[in-house]
């Protein structure tokens, strides 16, 4: 039996082992299973890979996707320059690292835009933005990182607040925190969402509930929004399809 699965902390709610279940029940893939690796620890990733010699793939999340880096035996070119991790081939006792949430946001943000390029506000600084500042330098968009905390290259929460410039500049804001996630659904970034228009779409990587606070805010005013379903989808399809193909040389 072929084993894959998830590793991160907390595991309440999984995408990937429903959307793995699903697809192997769907496609009649028997040989196949998905398990869930709750680790308060990235230091037992040693533990989990030596207990389950059939394992050939993992898919990392919150809060591991930088952490694991330090554990691969190889990085695909495009993960080393994210410098985030959230897809792990396991061949012949060796680690490959990869990023397929930079391909999943890329693609799905492409047809979502279409000819549009808007200037971007990307709310956080965690292991998902640095896929998503991947994806955004590829497509020619000019964008802004946002965080709690004064970084060099990163504007804070206040510095929104204090200078209404910014939302009349940056007309895509890109939620990558957990923010307004399941319970919590009545949270939102603390951005000034009454400064958003009809001309701001909101791209939220949260997609449990469907509709976040933040991104009815943005609707109400007239703009559009997308949740991060899409791209969720198209992420696990690449980490299948690199579970399934020989490793880069």
């Amino acid at each position: 039996m072929r084993k894959f699965g998830l590793i991160g902390f907390p595991l309440g709610h999984s995408f990937s082992k429903k959307y793995f279940q699903e697809k192997f029940e769907k496609e009649g893939i028997t040989n196949c299973s998905f398990e869930l690796f709750e680790i308060p620890e990235i230091n037992q990733l040693q533990e989990i890979i030596e207990n389950n010699p059939e394992l050939e793939g993992l898919c990392v999340t919150i809060p591991y996707k930088e952490q694991v880096k330090a554990f691969m035996d190889e990085l695909d070119p495009a993960c080393a320059e994210i410098g985030a991790v959230n897809c792990i081939q396991i061949k012949s006792g060796k680690l490959h690292g990869n990023n397929t949430d930079y391909i999943g946001f890329k693609n799905s943000l492409e047809k979502w835009l279409g000819s549009e390029r808007p200037n971007a506000l990307v709310l956080g600084t965690g292991g998902a933005s640095k896929a998503i500042k991947q994806a955004l330098k590829v497509l020619g968009i000019k964008f802004l990182s946002v965080s709690r905390s004064t970084k060099p290259g990163v504007v804070t929460y206040q510095d929104l607040k204090e200078n209404p410039s910014f939302l009349n500049e940056f007309q895509l804001i890109i939620n990558t925190t957990p923010v307004g996630t399941f319970p919590k659904i009545e949270e939102i970034p603390d951005i000034p969402a009454d400064q958003l228009t009809a001309n701001h779409r909101v791209y939220d990587l949260v997609y449990n509930p469907s509709e976040t606070k933040l991104m009815s805010v943005c609707l109400a005013k007239g703009g559009k929004a997308k949740n991060g379903y899409e791209m969720l989808v198209l992420q696990a399809e690449a980490a299948w399809e690199i579970w399934n193909t020989s490793p880069k040389k």
